[in-house]
């Protein structure tokens, strides 16, 4: 891999187990949107793990340069330029996806932006589409592990906007734009893979 390219090792943990996770999810032909593609080391993953998918790419303006040239340097042909996406604008640059995907984002963000992510979900996802968010949750106001507990104090102490999310806050958010609850999944390291589905 090429030094220059951004590069997270967290992401390069997690790209597989994901990818694994969403072989009986991700239908052939599906449009996704991937929100928050940072690095990239996921759309090109993905790409390549999904061949008859097609992947868009997005990440606010600040974090393009490094995300299209890992695009440039990696990504299959299936895996689009990426878009200048930030959820706080009112309309989004494209509409009608099949799947939304965001992996280590809803903890990053403010819930402004989570609360804006969800308006511009409910607007741009198809009926029927999939809400894909990967990440820590807690669950009743309990974290599901202590190393959870030690990364959210890191995280307000780097932000105090940041921070773990309650589950059941998120799935209030999911449910005011028409999404059901589809799966709930375990995943390395005390992370969860959640999916809702439009209805």
């Amino acid at each position: 891999m090429s030094q220059s390219l951004p590069f997270s090792q967290a992401a390069e943990n997690n790209k597989l187990a994901i990818s694994e996770t969403l072989k009986t999810v991700l239908r052939d032909e599906s449009h996704v949107l991937e929100i928050g593609s940072c690095t990239g080391q996921h759309a090109v993953h993905m790409g390549r793990a999904f061949p008859k998918v097609l992947w868009q790419p997005s990440d606010v303006t600040s974090m393009k340069s490094g995300l299209c040239a890992r695009l440039h340097a990696e990504a299959p042909a299936n895996v689009r330029a990426a878009l200048a996406l930030d959820v706080m604008e009112a309309e989004w640059p494209l509409e009608n996806v099949d799947v939304i995907y965001a992996a280590n984002v809803v903890h990053i963000i403010s819930k402004a932006h989570i609360e804006a992510l969800f308006r511009g979900v409910g607007k741009v996802l198809n009926s029927g589409g999939l809400l894909i968010l990967y990440g820590p949750y807690k669950y009743g106001g309990n974290y599901t592990s202590d190393s959870n507990a030690r990364f959210d104090l890191w995280l307000k102490e780097r932000d105090r906007e940041s921070g773990i999310r309650h589950f059941e806050y998120v799935d209030g958010l999911a449910r005011a734009q028409f999404l059901t609850l589809q799966s709930d999944t375990s995943m390395p390291a005390n992370n969860q893979l959640i999916i809702w589905q439009k209805d």
